[in-house]
């Protein structure tokens, strides 16, 4: 829960009598991530919005029947994921989660010395180097390019990786939005980044290489 807000017991019982005023600071709160969540799922910015837009729509006429079983913010961005993987899947843009395999290694082996080399385990090239942030390591090509490698990779590891680096939201939290251990959570992180490393990688390989 973001600092300044008060308790779900207390934002369930303003929310239920149609308090505007705690529903507006949810939506000051919560938006932009929400956003943000959905694009990955979404083809454009526009899509994004409308997927938060009928997230709230769906809360509003959902809250009277909201149990409790959940924290508000969870039961808000499941939601969210429900309305962003349909309207994904309409776009063509979800891509299975078998798609891609969780049990793989996360980088090529070959790419480091085998057992007998007097270095086994060490790379046989060294990846090339990444532009710092300020030789523009995020510039609007850059997040293009992620936001494509992001829809490559399966539901779970691309909402861990958005939530946490993205979102910057604590581990115990994203274990509760998406109801897995703290364990399968740095499995997935770990998969997603280094499936991302890679496209980056590639990306900045054709571009020292001016292709």
């Amino acid at each position: 829960m973001m600092a300044g807000l008060p308790s779900d017991d207390v934002l369930l019982e303003r929310l239920r009598t149609g308090d505007e005023d705690v529903f507006a600071l949810l939506l000051d709160g919560w938006s932009g991530g929400m956003r943000r969540v959905a694009r990955s799922f979404v083809s454009t910015e526009e899509s994004a919005a409308e997927v938060v837009q009928e997230t709230w729509l769906a809360v509003i006429e959902g809250i009277g029947g909201f149990e409790g079983r959940s924290s508000l913010k969870t039961w808000v961005y499941r939601i969210l994921t429900n309305t962003a993987k349909r309207r994904g899947t309409r776009e063509h843009k979800v891509v299975p989660m078998s798609s891609i395999d969780d049990q793989g290694p996360t980088v090529d082996p070959s790419r480091f010395r085998p057992a007998g080399d007097p270095f086994p385990g060490h790379w046989w090239d060294y990846p090339p180097a990444w532009p710092s942030p300020e030789q523009g390591l995020l510039t609007a090509e850059v997040r293009a390019y992620l936001t494509e490698a992001l829809a490559e990779l399966p539901e779970r590891q691309r909402l861990v990786v958005v939530l946490r680096d993205i979102e910057g939201c604590p581990y115990d939290e994203v274990c509760e939005l998406l109801g897995i251990t703290a364990a399968n959570q740095r499995v997935l992180l770990h998969r997603a980044r280094a499936f991302l490393r890679g496209r980056l990688e590639e990306f900045y390989q054709r571009e020292g290489d001016g292709s």
